[in-house]
This record gives C-alpha cells, structure tokens and sequence, in this order.
C-alpha cells in the first residue's frame, strides 16, 4: 500500500510539473519587452485608474471604461466607483471628462465597468453598451448618450444564465450583441486552477431579447471582441492561446471559425478601423506581471494586425514598453492619425501617428 501511495503521489507531482511547464508559456512568463517607442505621445491627464476598453465614434469622441475592480488585479481606487470618460479627439490637446450617469433604478456606487461597445442609430441615437461586474454575476448596462448634456442616461440592466462571466461585448444592435465570458466559475479559487490546467471553458454568447445562444466555445479565456467594418466578421482574442480568431457571421447570428492567427503575446481587447478594417489590439507580453508588483511591473504593447483576411497578415509592433510609461495595456484604437492605449488599471496614453 506504501508504494502505491507513493507511485500516485510521485505521477500527481509530474502531472503538476508538467503542467507548470504548460502554464508559464502560455502566460509567456519569461518574455522581456524591447522597447518600441512613438515620438509624440502623452499620458492623459485625469486617469489614475485604469482604461481597459476604448470605443471611438466616428465623429471622433471616445468612450473609455475605467476603474475597473477585477479579482487578482491591481486598482488604485478601491474604494471609488467606475466610470465612463469621454474624449474628443478633435481637440489640438484633448482632456478628458466623467460622464454623469442619470439613472432611477440603476446602482451607480456598485459601477464597475470593463468592455464596452456602442451602436448608432438610423436616428443617429448613439447607444453605449457596458460590461458590469456590480457583484460576482455580470450584466450589461445600456445607456443613451446624450450629447449636449454629456450624459449617460440608463436604460436596462441585461442578464442571463449564459452570461455569467463576461468580459468584453460588441454591439450589432441598441440591445444585441455578442459577448465573452472569460471564466466558467465564480469562485476565484476554482477559476485559478481552470487557467493553471489549462482547461477551456471559455465561450461567446449572442444575446438578443428574443434569443440568447452560445455560438462559439472550449477557449483558453476568451477575451477582446469586435467585428469588421462590413458586419460579415467576428474577431474573438483567445488571451492564453495567444491567437486572434476569425469567425463568419451568419444571417441567424451563428458563427463558422475561417482561420486563427497566432501570436506571441497575450491579446485583449480588439479595435476595428472603420476605414481600412486593421486590427489594433493591446497586449499584455508577459501575463505573469499582470499580477501587480511594483518592482517588475507589467509591460505593455500594441499590436496593428493588416489584411488579417489574407493568407499572410501583417503584423506590426506599433508601441512596446516595460512597464516604465505604461503598465499593462488592454486596448488600443485609432482615429485620423491619433492613437489611444488603455490599461487594465493604469494610465492612458494618447500618440499622434
């Protein structure tokens, strides 16, 4: 009996090893950042506290979720609820300016914002749609922007059983949309050992009033969402696969896996050029310093993806960094020339191209 229980313990530490093994390369744990730096950029004045998703209109004001409070994360502000900033990217020397939220029903002291995405209206009303971790289970939180008052006005909170977990959103309508659910459990102990074993119970849902679907699963943490310009594409980050997949929507919103692009890095979220269709997506190069420490911090870097249809899409480092500027980079969106970069609880940065 001895010796069998030492055989099973001896196999049960290997299968551990072997697993650490596995781990630390799909976290990229040994990867040191070379610079590549932009000339004209600057930290934007008045985010302290995180800007994980960005979302440029196309009259060139920008939405960007920060304050983001996220089991094993950093925050600068725990005690402070998220918001909602907007920048008009317009500007010769644009700022930044906190949204009011109007609501009735809606907890604006439990906001905690993460994806976000909106849609325009044939009227040209623009909705602004945001991922929300109020308490363990997420929902989405519809707003109006109203432009001349600078205001968010609450319109719905949306949850469903298959939307426990969700992480990023893209908007196909004022209240449809698809969306990652980047965990399978609640408790941050089992979540933990699903990232270390490598199992994936990752997915994208499809929601819309009338039908909620999974369309897409077994990812290793599904994360950053976006669709192309013509509406015929989905683009899903796989963080820990290190990949960009590229799915065919279809009429009934289902989606058919085309091709997957495999990168060094580990992707978040995904911005879409509306003019050319690039990729511009924020990276994190070594996933283990997401886990804050002051002394090794997490380095940032921002990936432009070309052609991504084409058999060889090119792809470009535009901005790296150690962690010196700017630590741990989420996203990344371009407008005429002007490109922002957010972090999961840093600053912002603000380059002109």
């Amino acid at each position: 009996m001895e010796k069998l229980l030492l055989t099973l313990l001896g196999l049960g530490l290997t299968a551990v090893k072997d697993h650490q093994s596995s781990y630390q390369t799909r976290m990229n744990a040994f990867r040191e950042v070379k610079p590549v730096e932009l000339p004209n950029c600057n930290l934007i004045k008045g985010i302290e506290s995180g800007s994980e998703d960005l979302e440029i209109l196309s009259n060139g004001l920008a939405f960007i979720s920060s304050g983001l409070k996220y089991t094993g994360i950093k925050t600068f502000e725990p005690e402070k609820p998220g918001k909602i900033l907007l920048m008009d990217l317009n500007k010769e020397d644009p700022t930044v300016l906190e949204l009011a939220i109007t609501a009735n029903k809606f907890n604006v002291s439990s906001f905690n914002p993460h994806g976000i995405s909106t849609f325009t209206d044939e009227d040209n009303t623009v909705y602004l749609l945001v991922v929300n971790h109020p308490d363990v289970h997420a929902t989405v939180e519809l707003f109006k922007f109203q432009e001349e008052e600078k205001t968010l006005l609450h319109l719905k909170t949306i949850r469903h059983e298959l939307l426990p977990n969700m992480n990023d959103i893209v908007a196909v309508g004022p209240e449809h949309f698809y969306a990652t659910n980047n965990h399978f459990f609640f408790n941050p102990f089992l979540r933990s050992w699903v990232i270390y074993l490598g199992l994936e119970l990752s997915d994208v849902v499809y929601y819309s009033p009338n039908e909620v679907q999974v369309v897409a699963d077994e990812f290793d943490v599904a994360n950053g969402i976006n669709i192309s310009p013509d509406g015929k594409y989905v683009y899903v980050a796989e963080t820990l696969a290190h990949k960009i997949h590229v799915y065919e929507k279809h009429d009934n919103w289902t989606l058919t896996l085309l091709k997957s692009v495999v990168l060094n890095t580990l992707v978040d979220n995904i911005s879409v050029d509306p003019v050319t269709g690039d990729l511009w997506v924020g990276c994190h190069p070594n996933g283990m310093r997401i886990f804050y420490n002051s002394e090794v911090p997490p380095a940032s870097e921002v990936l432009q993806i070309q052609n991504i249809l084409t058999e060889e899409p090119k792809v470009t480092v535009v901005y790296a960094d150690n962690g010196t500027v700017l630590q741990g980079s989420s996203a990344a969106s371009v407008y005429k020339g002007k490109l922002l970069i957010g972090t999961v609880f840093h600053k912002a940065l603000y380059c002109k191209l």
